[in-house]
């Protein structure tokens, strides 16, 4: 019997799923599923609630632009999680791309999960969301004025490479774009965010912003601002024909007062110089250009590590949960992002490492700290209940 808490198959072949399924369910009846597919396999979603509404199973997951086994990237497959016993998760749609919108979902976020918290156990709000919101951060900060450190905050972002919509995330009946996919984990003790990027201490205030929009830096136009930066400091011409080529090695970072760094990729430049990046920049903030070809990749993972370790004792045979920047990625290339999961897996010794390839990310690097809305960076929880063979 196959007593894993982490499967990972090469295609999404259905009587080969339905026989691991049914072998978890002997042992652990209440079970429930997470699935993670990569954006080539998302046709298979459909049979894939079809053949869990058949079992009496409760399933929930989403679609990442390429999936994480071990110490790979994978563009095809599948990876199902079982949970031993489900816990409460549920799907939040059509989600209001405005602060008013963030509060609204955040207010009945909170009315859902309240009855299933308790002082004694400690939780996790593990959300996974559509990249294509642009409100993700005043969402977290709704989310933390009514529950505070109650529970701990991670989550990553769904949906396609190309930044085009695309229904991303699913649970028994639906497939939906727009989206909130919120899983409350308990007992759960957060999760470990790391980026190890470098910051210069020169800086200057974004004027203008519209929520992930960046209008003005320092008065100026944001893209020429940008492109000066660059220039000045790395000696690359970045220009229109050449912007999604060059600008996810040139990162911004967003400095706060707690001396934490926030990651922002540009990923789009519109018709009036404006820079739109995954995740809000809200305005006055003070950015700064990354060091990003200086990113130290091993001090990132020891701090996953570590962090890890601290958290849940020793990671030995334990299933872990990953995700990875798809803009780090990109800026890294292939063959250091694959090392990275090389070292993380090394220096764990975790049992397996699943996850996906993301398009932003939530956590801090602190316990009970405020939850922030990143780019660029390695998120890492321990999966729960995991029983191995």
């Amino acid at each position: 019997m196959n007593r894993e808490s982490c499967v990972y198959f090469p295609n999404v072949d259905l009587s080969t799923i339905e026989s691991l399924l049914l072998s978890w369910r002997l042992s652990f009846p209440e079970m429930g599923v997470l699935a993670l597919l990569p954006e080539s396999e998302k046709l298979s979603v459909a049979n894939l609630q079809a053949l869990c509404n058949r079992l009496g199973l409760p399933v929930c997951g989403a679609i990442f632009p390429q999936l994480i086994y071990d110490t790979s990237f994978k563009q095809a497959g599948i990876c199902l999680l079982r949970f031993d016993s489900m816990p409460y998760a549920t799907i939040f749609t059509g989600v209001a791309p405005d602060s008013a919108g963030a509060e609204q979902v955040a207010e009945a976020i909170t009315t859902e999960i309240v009855t299933h918290l308790d002082d004694d156990t400690p939780a996790t709000l593990f959300l996974m969301l559509d990249a294509m919101l642009p409100n993700i951060s005043t969402l977290l900060d709704e989310l933390y004025l009514r529950l505070a450190n109650r529970v701990h905050y991670a989550g990553v972002n769904a949906g396609s490479e190309t930044f085009q919509p695309m229904p991303c995330l699913f649970d028994n009946t639906h497939t939906v774009g727009n989206a909130i996919l919120l899983i409350l984990l308990k007992p759960h003790h957060g999760a470990i965010l790391e980026h190890g990027y470098q910051h210069e201490m020169h800086s200057l205030p974004a004027t203008s912003t519209d929520r992930n929009r960046i209008i003005n830096i320092d008065w100026r136009p944001a893209f020429e601002v940008y492109q000066e930066l660059v220039q000045t400091r790395f000696g690359v011409n970045i220009t229109r024909d050449n912007f999604y080529e060059y600008a996810v090695h040139f990162p911004f970072g967003i400095l706060r007062a707690n001396h934490c760094t926030l990651v922002r990729i540009p990923v789009m430049l519109d018709d009036e110089n404006a820079l739109y990046c995954i995740g809000e920049v809200p305005a006055h903030s003070m950015l700064t250009l990354l060091d990003a070809p200086q990113v130290n990749s091993v001090s990132t993972v020891e701090t996953l590590q570590q962090g890890l370790t601290q958290l849940n004792g020793q990671l030995t045979d334990k299933t872990l949960l990953l995700f990875y920047c798809a803009g780090r990625r990109l800026h890294l290339g292939d063959a250091r992002a694959t090392e990275e999961l090389h070292l993380f897996k090394q220096l764990s010794q975790a049992s397996s490492v699943a996850g996906g390839l993301a398009l932003g990310e939530i956590g801090d690097t602190t316990l009970w700290g405020y939850p922030l809305f990143h780019n660029a960076t390695l998120v890492s929880t321990v999966w729960p209940n995991s029983h191995e063979t």
